[in-house]
């Protein structure tokens, strides 16, 4: 018997990736990661760095635009690494002195 609350388009609709299904960044032997690049932003830094809301930024790590990680179980907590977000800046022609903080 089907529940009256379930939709039966919702469990056969295709999905996107999700952050945590994007893997975290490792370093190989012999990269160029400096320490700085291993510190990772928080949705809320990125969104303050680019003077726009926590949702627009979430709206473009679930489009794939901004690549991100989960870290923790559960909800856990979405990370954007310093060059991903750098490398996002570029793609986008936005200037670093343009953001509201300084990486």
């Amino acid at each position: 018997m089907e529940k009256p609350w379930s939709s039966p388009g919702l469990q056969n609709r295709e999905r996107r990736p999700t952050a945590k299904q994007i893997a975290a960044p490792r370093p190989t032997k012999g990269s160029s990661i400096m320490p700085q690049d291993l510190m990772a932003l928080q949705v809320k830094d990125v969104a303050a760095a680019l003077r726009k809301h926590s949702s627009v930024i979430y709206r473009e790590i679930q489009s794939g635009r901004l690549p991100a990680y989960r870290v923790g179980t559960g909800r856990g907590t979405i990370r954007i690494t310093r060059r991903d977000f750098r490398a996002y800046l570029a793609a986008r022609g936005i200037p670093a002195s343009e953001l509201a903080v300084s990486l």
